[in-house]
């Protein structure tokens, strides 16, 4: 039996728990958070009071937490890409409604949507960013699109959003307790909700690699170990202002949240180590050859990047981004 084939038959055995994971996994739209829930309503006569409030909370924020916040909505804002991209797997039916795994990944787009919604607003009526300069950046990083690796294969794809989906946690969660340590309990409360989303999302991709490991382990070790090889490539790795480069600015975006300590090379490692707990990589047995190499491989990994990333140097001086008032 072809690869192809061999995934078709996995991914339509999970789907048949697609209920199962809605349920476990998302929150009903009827009692789901909304952005609106935690913005300042314009239809109370108290809304410029609670903006000016809104407003005076923003100005304790230091630099480098706009830049990262900046650059946090903006890679929430390019959710067109990641739901065209995992569409696009092998194995979807996205013309057919009831696709099991195109039902997913639209409600699972749905329940992303709001973040972008939610942060972009209140960038907007912070006062200090210049929203057309962040406008051009999120034009750019949805057109320019982007590559994570993992072609059309729903087991590469499944490896990067266990992972992505935990980095973005991690950021959103730091993001939340340094706005609660600078007195902005608003702030933090946003943050810490789409925290919470993207932990709830880690645990549905890291539970369908689980049962892809029962269900094709050798060939599902090959995927972990190539993703890893790769490594884990950010959504926002081509980040650009206006009249630049492509990735000319991930860098920079990158130093501003390894110097706040949102999300660091240690954080990566310790991602890794987790999934490969969570997966039980080293304890598995009954692999082929070539999967047995690829599992002794990514046991090894962490070790061997945990060296690397001690000798990681960050930049002391903050970039002028062009975002920031």
């Amino acid at each position: 039996m072809s690869q192809f084939h061999t995934r078709l038959e996995v991914m339509s055995e999970l789907a048949k728990n697609m209920d199962t994971y809605v349920k476990d996994y998302l929150v009903p739209i009827e009692t789901n958070w909304q952005p609106a829930d935690m913005l300042p309503d314009a239809t109370k006569d108290s809304f410029f009071s609670d903006v000016k409030a809104l407003q005076e909370a923003a100005n304790e924020l230091p630099y480098d937490y706009w830049a990262v916040l900046v650059g946090d909505t903006i890679t929430e804002e390019a959710l067109p890409t990641y739901e065209s991209w995992l569409l696009g797997m092998d194995t979807v039916n996205h013309v057919d409604q009831n696709d099991g795994w195109a039902r997913w990944i639209r409600t699972w787009t749905a329940e992303e949507n709001r973040h972008g919604n939610l942060l972009g607003t209140y960038l907007y009526l912070s006062g200090k960013v210049d929203m057309k300069a962040v406008a051009v950046s999120t034009q750019y990083l949805i057109a320019d699109g982007f590559d994570i690796g993992t072609s059309a294969d729903p087991y590469r794809n499944f490896v990067y959003t266990s992972f992505q989906e935990l980095a973005t946690n991690i950021s959103h969660r730091r993001t939340a307790s340094l706005a609660k340590q600078n007195g902005n309990s608003l702030l933090s409360r946003m943050c810490a909700q789409i925290a919470a989303d993207e932990l709830r999302h880690h645990k549905a991709y890291r539970a369908f690699v689980s049962e892809i490991f029962n269900l094709d382990p050798n060939e599902m070790m090959l995927a972990f170990a190539d993703m890893m090889k790769k490594k884990i490539v950010m959504p926002a790795h081509f980040l650009r202002e206006i009249n630049g480069a492509k990735s000319s600015l991930f860098e920079h975006f990158s130093d501003a949240a390894q110097r706040l300590g949102v999300y660091t090379t240690q954080d990566y490692v310790t991602i890794m180590r987790g999934l490969i707990s969570d997966w039980n990589i080293e304890n598995m047995t009954g692999l082929n050859e070539t999967a047995e190499k690829a599992r002794d491989y990514v046991a090894n990994l962490p070790a061997r990047l945990e060296k690397l990333a001690d000798r990681v140097k960050v930049p002391e001086l903050a970039y002028p981004f062009s975002w920031i008032a």
